[in-house]
């Protein structure tokens, strides 16, 4: 089973978001946060979290980019309880054990989203409000082999 972390390649998202995620935290999309938004509410960074932010599960931040990688069902549940957790403190869900499907199901679309992808690829989320609600695409940036010039070579081939 497959779900994604949040990674970061520079400080952009510290800059961007209101709240980043941590380098490393499983994230889903997290475009529930903006189903009862509209226009008015586009502005500064919570335009940047609507435009392109995943949700990350441990800090609700967000970040730009996320790896694909395995994750085993325990970590699942847990992920889970949290969500749930995070539907009842922030939108008012009635209790966890009523979040708890809602839950299981935001992270079971992730884990389809990353299913076909190998260890390592990145992707990315764009979202666009529109007359029938949030549309969300999904753009996959596949993982590319490290080539010999990438590594430091150390020493000298010279023999003195």
């Amino acid at each position: 089973m497959k779900l994604a972390r949040a990674v970061h390649f520079d400080e952009s998202d510290q800059r961007v978001f209101a709240s980043p995620a941590r380098t490393g935290e499983w994230c889903i999309s997290g475009g529930f946060e903006f189903s009862n938004w509209g226009e008015g509410d586009l502005t500064g960074k919570a335009r940047q979290a609507f435009s392109n932010g995943w949700l990350g599960l441990e800090t609700g931040g967000r970040a730009t980019f996320v790896a694909v990688t395995t994750i085993e069902q325990s970590e699942v549940e847990v992920l889970t309880g949290l969500l749930a957790h995070h539907f009842v403190t922030y939108y008012g869900a009635p209790s966890v054990e009523a979040a708890q499907p809602v839950a299981q199901e935001e992270l079971a679309q992730m884990i389809d989203l990353c299913e076909d992808h190998a260890p390592n690829t990145l992707l990315t989320v764009a979202r666009e409000l529109t007359e029938s609600g949030v549309r969300e695409s999904f753009r996959v940036i596949q993982p590319q082999n490290a080539g010999i010039e990438q590594f430091a070579i150390h020493g000298s081939l010279d023999e003195d």
